[in-house]
This record gives C-alpha cells, structure tokens and sequence, in this order.
C-alpha cells in the first residue's frame, strides 16, 4: 500500500506549467514538521517535495499561495535521471491525489485572482456555479422519491 497523507505549509506558491503534450503540472514543496521535538531543542521541520497533475494541479495554481496551510494525500514516488555531469540520481516526491484547505478562511489571505473552494479531489469533478443552480430546496417529505 502506497499512500502519504501531509499537513505542512507551502514554501513557494505554486505555478502552472504545460507538458509538450498540453498536461498541466505543477511542482512544488510543502514545510511539515516533524512530531517528535528532542528535550531542549526546537521542532524540526522537513521540506517534502510534490507533483501534481491536470486538474489537482490548476486547482493548487488557482487557490494556494506560499505560507498556506494545506493538505495533501497521494502516493510517494521514485524516479532517476542522470544530471548535466553524468551522475545518476533518484528522487523521491509525493504525487497528489487530494489537495484540501487546512486552515480557517480567516486566517489564509486568498488568492487575488480567485474565490477559495474547499477542496478538489480527482475523482470528484470541479465545482461551478451553474451545477450549483441545478439543485432547488425541497420543504417538505411529501415530494421526496423514497
């Protein structure tokens, strides 16, 4: 079973790129500490790299900025390449599946160009105002179907 689940803050906001292909992903890391604090000591934080893809990735771009909290959940993968001097390396990251607000409205300062949603999973589609406009309050239990 391969699954990460994060709470930290971002450390850069993140940018939208575009694969040759036309995929968007973005890439970026998020500061989480760690939970075990030594006596006399401070808390130690690790920087965890992620990648995000397609709709995880413009909803990141849309509605996260640095210092933010957020949630994440997905998997950690490995991949090697070899450098400009010929050494091979392997990195590890996290590639998002789930990407959730994990702070209050009030205390996160939104993105200028947009409204925060909730959250944005991929398998959920994104949500819109018109599919919102679809639905309509049912008063009573007389017209329910069941």
């Amino acid at each position: 079973m391969n699954v990460v689940c994060l709470l930290g803050r971002l450390t850069a906001t993140p940018e939208l790129k575009t694969t040759q292909s036309g995929v968007s992903v973005t890439s970026f890391s998020v500061a989480v500490d760690r939970t075990y604090q030594p006596k006399g000591a401070e808390r130690q934080t690790d920087f965890i790299n992620c990648v995000a893809w397609r709709n995880t990735a413009e909803f990141l771009c849309r509605y996260f900025q640095k210092g933010q909290r957020i949630a994440l959940q997905g998997s950690l993968q490995s991949r090697s390449y070899t450098d400009k001097n010929g050494n091979n390396r392997t990195v590890f990251e996290v590639v998002v599946d789930n990407a959730f607000f994990a702070e209050s409205k009030g205390n996160s300062a939104p993105r200028t160009d947009s409204q925060p949603m909730p959250a944005y999973t991929e398998s959920a589609p994104a949500f819109s105002t018109a599919a919102a406009s679809d639905f309509e309050e049912i008063v009573g239990d007389d017209d329910l179907p069941f």
